[in-house]
């Protein structure tokens, strides 16, 4: 983070001083401002802090202290210590690439230029060089580089339009308006004797208070309020131009005081990881405790008198402690400890394809989707709740004047190019359809000018059209362009000017229009009367009325607005409120504030064990996307805060059906097989280790060669669950999308839960059994080479090895449902590499000077036919209980996507099949209606039984601000015949 705030504290801040034209007494935060995580001296201990609070990492770093132990771990001082060191590289790898990313946007930011008054000149200066006190110049259509009090502008009395999109997501123009004391200093030379000095409160977060005096020399001091202040990030509109004092900078602007780390979001596939974690840890230390009293009994069974030839005087295994350490040493590879990393990389490249998605590129703006976190990427399989503003997030936000009803007549009509979208809830910004959805209708020019009975009040319509409204005219060449506060205020007066009624000018004291009499009329307020008594009335007849299907999903839709809502929300009303909501399949919130939209979510979320997603398009949305489970922001006409603050971006809300369906699934199908796969060939390689302890005597003596365990995992077994994380698919993206009723199986969470995890678990313990105890078997009566030796436990230890290598590989073929060239690297590349490791690092001793034991020992082992006669049968008879059981449970009970997998498989549509669901009722009409979902209604999406949605409404800001300067007083001020001046 750049620069040192310079406050005390953000409610009660220290008020500051400004000189104006003059150094500062006070040095004040700079201008820079920083969003990234790490810099160059900070990354090393930052990023080891963040990595070693991982439980799993902070294990393994305990095992690798533990082994530097003299004579304490039976598998050597590196072998944990390496892997670990090249797992930390690769992750620290991806933190640089990240927070790279973070550096070159706030460079972007940092280096935009603006113009400032120093030396007595106009110069131009990037923002991170201006200064707290400087005279800063904006032009129409920039942005405001600092917060800063106006002195003047180019409009009348000083005033000025803003933009606060980037603020708080409102696209509606505000006005601000500086001091009259200030608002005559238009020239350099003026500017350049301004001199006196602005005291303020100090930096805080509040957007819309402001508090402070203007002390000019020879002048009466003056107030400052918000009124008076341009924030950082706004943008000047309708202005030519704005000179202000820079009064706060980089960190201590409002815009960053209000920049909240987002919050740390877990996946639910991650906590469930976890704790199952913490229950193989558990597991670990009983069988270590348990391996340590077998040794203790097998010590004190087998004496120095029985086995004198074992020498045990003095000797430090003899102690519990000792063994205890050592058994842990020696089982920790249980928990996989490359799982973290090999997680991350799939994330990562599962992040890449959602970015890399051409359907989900919108073209009109050069838009792609993002995912602006891996970590998330499962969670968009899981959801159950979707949270959703309306105002340019389900609709455009794009007004065009289309019908009216004069004197009981209507005129206008939908072109029906449109009709294959619901006009309601058309989010697809395409441009023809925008064009083509203007007002058509020749009959009502028609009924003017043949003088229907109507044509007084149609004249008086477009009257009130063209006059009724703030919109500024300004003119570039022959063009009229109209600058208006609001998308609906300049639909009206353009549909008003293609009828011919067309505003021209605007004066402090007249409205002119090419067209009639003017008439201007003031509508009166609209008034609500809600009592919370009320509310719990209405909330309990309703939940009554339900009875027994209250908290079940009914063919309903609730209403609410945000006043009722207030009460709703309140603590006695919330249950209530609640239960009634999960008894609808839509909730639709209308004019509710961006905290309320938070308090939803965060309801549901609490008190409901589901996953949740909202997506927003603006700064009020911000809100609920950091609350929800998963924030999805799109990238509209409402700035880029909701996108900033969002887990995933997207241009178009169509996009998130592709992006939940399509992405959500697989990316939950692959994480959770990855998961289940790299605990499934680590109980099966280090569970051998307990089995050995039974027949070494409990001493601790491994089976196999210290770097052959630790390259288990980095290495011989590592492509494997690249693959199926990374390119495994259950089925294809066409089938994903025409059949919803697939999203259950992700949505509910049925491939990976507590019973899943620990039935894969118990497969891997059989699997330890047989490839032990059947290649042990077949080694119990030795038989001695041509040279005489015999075998040994190393000879046992590389045939199990090779098998465990072989069955895990074809295991992790038997998992996959999609095959591609990587799969097919991946299952018989590892097994290539590991023998040809095997060869290899059997004759390196003594080259290089390590592993003598290993020497010879691939020569002995292939020459023995019982190792090529366990190679066919020991994994056959371990993967032929697998294959068994999947075909008798498919026989019995076959699921929607094993069906769809057998037609995919057999090149069959599945769309022309007969598919029937769990009741055997027909899937085919019900999957043909959910193919529009997203792309008719929104709330169809509810009408799934995938996805429960409930709509919120955007938050309709007021234009009016009550502030010192009315909208009315502005317009009356405005006079567009005359010429603005320039500074």
């Amino acid at each position: 983070m750049s620069g040192t705030t310079s406050h005390a504290d953000p409610v009660d801040a220290s008020a500051r001083t400004v000189l104006l034209n003059r150094p500062q007494n006070t040095k004040f935060c700079d201008n820079h401002v920083s969003t990234t995580k790490y810099g160059i001296l900070t990354f090393l201990p930052r990023f080891l802090y963040e990595q070693i609070r991982r439980a799993a990492n902070a294990f393994f770093l305990f095992i690798a202290l533990m082994q530097q132990i003299p004579d304490v771990s039976p598998t050597g001082r590196y072998t944990t210590l390496v892997p670990l060191i090249f797992i930390l590289t690769v992750a620290g790898i991806k933190e640089i690439i990240e927070d790279y990313k973070r550096h070159k946007a706030d460079n972007t930011v940092n280096k935009k230029k603006t113009t400032v008054l120093r030396s007595g000149a106009w110069q131009t200066f990037i923002w991170k060089q201006v200064a707290v006190g400087d005279i800063v110049k904006v032009t129409n259509g920039q942005h405001l580089p600092a917060d800063m009090v106006i002195v003047s502008s180019s409009e009348p009395q000083a005033m000025c339009y803003i933009e606060t999109s980037n603020l708080d997501g409102e696209t509606n123009l505000k006005i601000r308006q500086g001091l009259p004391l200030t608002a005559g200093l238009q020239t350099l030379e003026d500017l350049m004797a301004l001199s006196g000095r602005l005291e303020c409160e100090g930096p805080n977060r509040h957007l819309y208070d402001f508090t402070g005096t203007l002390r000019l020399e020879n002048q009466n001091p003056v107030p400052l309020g918000p009124d008076q202040v341009l924030l950082r990030g706004a943008q000047l509109r309708n202005t030519q131009w704005v000179v202000g004092i820079v009064v706060y900078t980089g960190h201590d602007s409002k815009l960053m005081q209000n920049s909240t780390k987002a919050p740390l979001k877990r996946s639910n596939v991650e906590r469930v990881t976890n704790m199952q974690i913490l229950v193989l840890f558990g597991i670990l230390l009983v069988m270590a405790l348990v391996s340590s009293v077998g040794a203790a009994i097998w010590n004190r069974e087998h004496t120095d008198e029985a086995c004198w030839y074992l020498s045990r005087a003095g000797d430090i295994s003899l102690n519990f402690a000792y063994n205890l350490l050592t058994f842990i040493i020696l089982y920790n590879n249980l928990i996989p400890i490359s799982l973290l990393v090999t997680l991350e990389v799939v994330k990562f490249t599962q992040a890449l394809f959602i970015n890399w998605d051409v359907e989900m590129y919108y073209s009109e703006t050069d838009t792609p989707a993002m995912a602006r976190t891996s970590n998330l990427n499962e969670e968009l399989g899981q959801v159950k709740y979707l949270f959703s503003d309306k105002t340019g997030t389900l609709t455009c936000n794009i007004m065009h004047f289309k019908k009216c009803t004069i004197a009981g007549i209507t005129y206008g009509s939908v072109i029906a190019s449109v009709n294959k979208f619901s006009p309601l809830f058309l989010s697809d910004r395409l441009t023809d359809i925008s064009l083509s959805a203007c007002f058509d209708d020749p009959t009502l020019i028609q009924n003017i000018e043949k003088d229907h009975p109507t044509s007084p009040q149609i004249c008086e319509f477009l009257t009130m059209m063209a006059v009724c409204h703030t919109v500024v005219p300004e003119r570039e060449d022959d063009q009229i362009i109209y600058q208006a506060s609001s998308p609906d205020e300049g639909a009206l007066v353009k549909g008003a000017k293609g009828l011919g009624f067309v505003f021209t000018a605007r004066t402090p004291d007249s409205v002119i229009i090419e067209a009639v009499s003017v008439l201007v009329a003031r509508l009166p307020p609209f008034c609500v009367f809600v009592l919370l008594q009320a509310t719990r009335d209405t909330l309990t007849a309703h939940c009554s009325s339900l009875g027994e299907s209250l908290k079940k999903e009914n063919e309903l839709a609730l209403i609410i607005d945000g006043q009722t809502l207030k009460y709703a929300l309140s603590f006695e009303l919330r249950q209530a409120f609640l239960d009634l909501a999960l008894s609808c399949k839509a909730v639709i919130c209308c004019r509710v504030s961006p905290l309320q939209k938070s308090e939803i979510v965060d309801m549901v979320k609490k008190h409901v064990k589901a996953i949740t997603l909202a997506i927003g398009d603006g700064a009020n949305d911000v809100g609920m996307i950091q609350t929800a489970h998963v924030g999805v922001g799109i990238s509209g006409n409402e700035g880029m805060q909701a996108t900033n603050s969002s887990d995933y971006s997207i241009a178009q809300f169509s996009y998130l059906e592709k992006l939940l369906l399509v992405h959500g699934a697989w990316s939950y199908n692959r994480v959770t097989k990855c998961i289940l796969y790299c605990f499934y060939k680590n109980v099966v390689l280090y569970i051998i280790e307990l089995w050995f302890a039974f027949v070494n005597g409990f001493s601790g003596q491994i089976l196999f060669e210290r770097w052959c365990i630790g390259l288990y995992n980095v290495i011989f077994t590592a492509l494997p669950p690249f693959t199926l994380g990374i390119f495994d698919r259950p089925c294809s993206q066409q089938n994903m999308l025409r059949f919803p009723q697939l999203y259950r199986i992700t949505q509910n969470a049925e491939g990976f839960n507590t019973k899943v995890f620990w039935g894969h678990c118990i497969n891997a313990l059989i699997h330890s059994i047989i490839l032990f105890w059947f290649p042990l078997k077949m080694l119990e009566h030795d038989s001695p080479f041509s040279n005489g030796q015999g075998n040994d436990y190393l000879f046992a230890g590389n045939m199990v090895y090779t098998y465990v290598v072989v069955t895990v590989c074809l295991k992790a073929g038997m998992e996959t449902t999609a095959w591609t060239r990587f799969s097919h690297l991946a299952v018989w590349g590892s097994m290539v590499l590991w023998i040809v490791f095997f060869g290899v690092y059997s004759a390196i001793w003594p080259t290089i000077p390590i592993a003598p034991d290993m020497l010879g020992q691939a020569g002995k082992v292939m020459q023995c036919w019982h190792f090529w006669l366990g190679l066919v049968l020991v994994p056959a008879a371990c993967l032929l209980k697998d294959f068994a059981w999947t075909a008798a449970r498919r026989s019995v009970r076959k699921s929607l996507l094993e069906e769809v997998q057998e037609l995919e498989a057999r090149s069959v549509d599945p769309g022309a099949a007969v598919l029937r669901d769990a009741s055997s009722r027909s899937l085919n009409e019900r999957a043909h209606l959910l193919t529009r979902v997203f792309r008719k209604t929104p709330s169809s999406v509810g009408r799934s039984n995938s996805v429960q949605q409930t709509v919120s409404h955007g938050y309709a800001f007021s234009q009016e601000e009550h502030g010192v300067v009315s909208q009315s007083q502005v317009v009356r001020s405005y006079d567009t015949t005359r010429q603005r001046p320039s500074l």
